[in-house]
């Protein structure tokens, strides 16, 4: 098994982004919009002859209120900020991406709480910083106030990634060595939108391992899941509601 790093963060701090430059490829649907990503988003990765799989998340929010209405509703906010906390979980060590630009805002003191809580590696990765002269201008002291190593980086454009990478991926366990795997059987679970494909997957796995809501169009990244099934692997993968082309208007 390949340890796990986790992003985590809030809304449109550019998560998706560093998810798809660490793993080498778009994997993860990127807008310049809050709340586009709500499932987790598995891939492996390698990083100077390290292996390990990275998690993309959904941001992650305060307990939904007032602030929250034009993220959805309650119930799906409730669903992408569980997605995040499972991933927290089960991560050996957790990337928790912030805007550089914009500072800290209420949901990350509370996440930055929950991650000291944790007891894991955490590393704070201040995004968004695309030069040295921005860098420069910026006052990064609220961000080491939290007490994670803070790295300027830029996503978009690489500028601090590998840095970021040379620091975390010395801290994840060793692979633990596991016996050849048998074929895989990939199965895609397609239909129009809201007709239950997340909560038919859900319950083919016995968890709520992707975000099932009332909400048409929930689902936007195609997400997979493995599960043994009498001695079988199978890889189940939830994608998006299909819509007729002039019916799209969003691109997300």
């Amino acid at each position: 098994m390949l340890p796990l790093i986790a992003l985590v963060g809030r809304p449109n701090v550019g998560k998706s982004t560093l998810f798809n430059r660490i793993v080498g490829r778009r994997l993860a649907i990127v807008e310049d919009r809050p709340g586009v990503t709500r499932d987790r988003q598995y891939a492996e990765a390698e990083h100077d002859g390290i292996h390990f799989r990275a998690v993309d998340t959904g941001g992650f929010t305060a307990r939904p209120g007032a602030r929250e209405k034009d993220l959805g509703d309650t119930n799906l906010i409730n669903a992408i900020r569980h997605q995040a906390e499972r991933a927290i979980k089960e991560a050996d060590a957790i990337i928790f991406v912030v805007d550089a630009m914009e500072g800290l805002a209420g949901a990350e003191l509370e996440l930055a709480q929950i991650l000291r809580r944790g007891g894991k590696p955490v590393y704070l990765a201040a995004n968004k910083v695309d030069s040295n002269p921005r860098e420069a201008s910026l006052e990064l002291g609220e961000l080491h106030a939290t007490g994670f190593d803070v790295f300027p980086v830029s996503a978009e454009h690489g500028r601090g990634v590998s840095d970021l990478l040379d620091v975390v991926t010395k801290a994840l366990p060793k692979p633990t060595e596991e016996p050849a795997e048998p074929v895989k059987i990939h199965l895609a679970v397609l239909g129009r939108p809201n007709v239950g494909k997340s909560t038919l997957l859900n319950k083919l796995l016995g968890e709520e391992r992707f975000v099932a809501s009332a909400v048409p169009g929930t689902t936007r990244d195609a997400v997979d899941e493995e599960v043994t099934w009498k001695g079988r692997r199978y890889v189940l993968t939830d994608t998006a509601g299909l819509r007729k082309k002039r019916q799209v208007i969003d691109r997300v």
